[in-house]
């Protein structure tokens, strides 16, 4: 099943007429439906359910609280990585004992923060940031729930600026480093180590990266228990990629087979941070055209949303699914055919590019579009850039809809800066 169908001629999410959202609240605007929200994470856990799994929504992939409510009612915890990722998550619902606070940059207040709340585990990724983990729980009479981060040198296939788990990038502890990061939790008596966290990048087609990376990771188990560490907890990251732009992917249950074949036998509880894997597909950016431009070698479709509204295309050069929100016949400007059309946005940047040769039928001046996989990194992602409003976001349920985050019109951001 998919988040979003043709009924009647016009596509839904859910049983929502995207075209009676826009006629109410305006365009641009993100739109998810709860349905897919819960339809993901029971297939998650379902395949990993033997294993008691717990798996913590990473909220920087969509911060909504009404989002990460869904998610919590669902069973999810959080992975975080800063307080104000703790106070949504919290806020949404989500015990404290179920949160995760990634990240390699936390401040001294962000790990307080953390620890008097009673958070499940920091993920630590360098020495010096486990002597400053160390230094605030012993200010606090607390010990530290700590997993740390390890870099297993894996050259993940995805784009190059998702890449975290390859020698060279800030994220986690160096092979190199572990004996030295690991005697250190025996000399810091407010560390409680708990095992070990792996993240080798997101979006993720190859899942081969995942079996060398947790291999790699069973062998440390392996390695370091016969040094006399109790490691009895893996965070195993997220990463799972979902399939954009008509690609196709490798079903979830082999994934699954991969986690049970390489970390299942240890008899370590497996925590998972999944965010896009749980909200990509249930989201979209729906946007209405412009104007209809022809130049003499190209034709462009000029949205009134922007990279500044939906910046994983310039980012990361990806590329969603764009499809007309009413079917019909090809409007055409004397073709029968529909005419490859570039689909840009409206901000002072030639980056501000959705995607080149988009084939559209029907759609043209005035028509709406839906930029497909929006659930993730899209609004989480967005800006005031050129000075524009921030757009609204709104879920539906069956055959309702409500705005979870109103329009943020420039009027009211100029008042703060007065």
């Amino acid at each position: 099943m998919t988040a979003f169908t043709y009924r009647d001629g016009v596509l839904c999410a859910d049983s929502v007429s995207l075209a009676d959202i826009a006629a109410k609240v305006g365009t641009p605007f993100y739109v998810y439906s709860e349905t897919r929200l819960r339809e993901n994470f029971r297939e998650f856990h379902s395949h990993l359910a033997d294993l008691n799994p717990l798996i913590c929504f990473a909220v920087k992939a969509n911060p909504n609280v009404a989002v990460i409510k869904i998610l919590a009612d669902c069973g999810a915890g959080a992975d975080i990585t800063s307080a104000g990722e703790l106070e949504r998550a919290v806020k949404a619902g989500i015990p404290p004992q179920k949160i995760i606070f990634s990240g390699v940059g936390k401040t001294r207040d962000e790990i307080a923060i953390a620890l008097k709340l009673g958070i499940f585990q920091l993920n630590a990724e360098s020495i010096p940031e486990m002597r400053i983990i160390s230094e605030v729980a012993a200010s606090l009479n607390l010990r530290a729930p700590l997993t740390l981060r390890v870099n297993p040198n894996v050259a993940a296939h995805t784009h190059f600026k998702l890449a975290t788990g390859e020698m060279g990038t800030k994220f986690g502890i160096d092979s190199a480093q572990l004996d030295e990061a690991m005697e250190l939790t025996r000399t810091l008596p407010a560390l409680d180590l708990k095992g070990f966290q792996v993240h080798v990048g997101t979006h993720l087609f190859d899942y081969g990266d995942f079996r060398e990376a947790y291999t790699k990771l069973a062998d440390m188990v392996r390695f370091w228990r016969g040094k006399g560490f109790a490691l009895t907890r893996l965070d195993l990251g997220g990463g799972v990629g979902i399939p954009y732009d008509g690609r196709t992917q490798a079903p979830f249950s082999e994934y699954a087979q991969i986690v049970h074949e390489t970390v299942g036998k240890l008899g370590c509880e497996l925590a998972f941070e999944p965010g896009r894997r749980l909200v990509g597909d249930a989201g979209a950016l729906v946007s209405r055209v412009v104007y209809d431009k022809r130049g003499v070698s190209k034709r462009f479709l000029i949205l009134d949303a922007g990279m500044n509204d939906l910046i994983r295309p310039a980012m990361y050069e990806a590329r969603h699914s764009i499809v007309p929100v009413r079917e019909g016949p090809v409007t055409g400007y004397h073709n029968s055919e529909p005419e490859p059309a570039d689909v840009v946005g409206p901000v002072c940047e030639t980056s501000d590019l959705f995607g080149e040769n988009y084939l559209l039928p029907g759609v043209g001046q005035g028509d709406l579009v839906a930029i497909l996989q929006g659930g993730a990194y899209g609004a989480a992602m967005s800006s005031n850039y050129n000075g524009r409003a921030l757009v609204p976001e709104v879920l539906t349920s069956g055959d309702k809809f409500r705005t979870i985050r109103r329009r943020i019109t420039v009027t009211e951001q100029i008042g703060w800066e007065e």
